[in-house]
């Protein structure tokens, strides 16, 4: 398996991997139609120069795409970055995850500016939560009945940080 950085030339793969993921409920917050190559190809665009939107290829297909956005426009949130990680269906419990995960830490102990990563993951994805505690993601809070499912019952969402401080050399 080889994680490069992702071309914008990748954007219609990664949003049918994500499309794909979305059918799975509560796995992704967006529902399948409200993903659409153009903001996929915006996004790469945007992050892929600086390293921070990887992918994951074997035999060359993308098996997985992950990456680290702004946290917000603001100067006070300047040092955070928000992580986003696809193992594309068919391809879980393979190592893609892990690796994809490992590279964008790497990238963010690289990089000064870059001092938190958070992200929010379904209480219902408990290889996701094992993968980012073994990472050093700490749970940091927990969102109540966020998201409301088509049947109408709802998933808490969690929020787990990694602080770079805690994993410099």
């Amino acid at each position: 398996m080889a994680i490069r950085p992702a071309r914008v030339g990748d954007a219609a793969v990664l949003c049918a991997a994500e499309r794909e993921t979305a059918r799975v409920p509560g796995r992704l917050v967006s529902l399948p139609e409200e993903l659409d190559e153009a903001t996929f190809a915006r996004k790469i665009a945007e992050l892929a120069p600086d390293g921070s939107y990887l992918v994951a290829e074997r035999s060359g297909a993308i098996v997985g795409h992950a990456m680290l956005d702004f946290g917000g426009a603001l100067a006070a949130l300047a040092h955070v970055r928000t992580l986003t990680l696809v193992v594309h269906p068919g391809h879980t419990g393979q190592g893609i995850g892990t690796s994809l995960l490992k590279a964008l830490l790497d990238w963010a102990r690289a990089h000064p500016g870059v001092e938190r990563v958070e992200l929010r993951v379904r209480e219902s994805n408990a290889a996701a939560i094992r993968l980012y505690e073994r990472c050093g993601f700490v749970e940091e809070t927990r969102f109540r009945r966020r998201l409301k499912l088509a049947d109408g019952s709802y998933l808490d969402d969690i929020g787990m940080t990694w602080f770079a401080s805690e994993h410099r050399p």
